[in-house]
């Protein structure tokens, strides 16, 4: 198995990037938010999920190893395939699919393009015993008062409840708790 990868980016696809490692171009499919911050030329490395089938060798990648971790998980839900898992991590951090497992809150995983009620229960269902509870994990991942706010004007202002949501997440964690500041650095996540 390949655990991690590192190397110099050579190209950009649209889920996926080329990575230079000793002269062979690697493919690794990155889950979105990751991808659309890396550039040509630079540096990077990744925690890797090599998925073998009969006619191919897929690499998937991840900054933490978290992320590749619950990955792996997702894989042995039903239903869910290397491509819905990196959807549901494109959209979903780690944290926030241990609360919704824990809270028991299939709505979380039916914001994925491509997962319905069925696979948001199995996933339910077979992460309730694998994914462990993290002390304070309400409070580093709930959403508060203020970006609940924050959300509806992203809402009222045209995108949708999903890119709302990940552009909530994209705040951090020190930002002024003020509603505007807050907002604003939603709405530079889109730019």
């Amino acid at each position: 198995m390949i655990k991690t990868i590192s190397g110099r980016i050579t190209g950009i696809k649209t889920q996926e990037i080329v990575l230079d490692i000793g002269g062979i171009g690697v493919g690794v499919y990155l889950p979105t938010p990751i991808l659309q911050t890396q550039k040509i030329g630079e540096p990077i490395f990744l925690y890797t999920s090599l998925i073998v089938r009969e006619d191919s060798l897929t690499l998937y990648g991840f900054e933490k190893e978290d992320e590749r971790d619950i990955f792996e998980l997702l894989l042995g839900v039903s239903g869910v395939g290397p491509r819905i898992g990196l959807a549901i991590l494109s959209i979903l951090n780690p944290d926030a699919i241990r609360r919704g497992v824990l809270q028991n809150q299939p709505e979380i995983f039916r914001q994925v393009p491509g997962i319905g009620k069925k696979t948001a229960q199995k996933i339910l269902l077979h992460l309730e015993d694998r994914v462990e509870a993290i002390e304070g994990l309400e409070t580093v991942i709930g959403i508060s008062d203020k970006d609940t706010e924050v959300l509806e004007a992203l809402v009222a202002l045209g995108y949708s409840v999903v890119e709302a949501q990940t552009a909530v997440q994209s705040i951090p964690r020190d930002a002024p708790p003020d509603v505007e500041t807050r907002l604003t650095l939603a709405l530079a996540y889109f730019s």
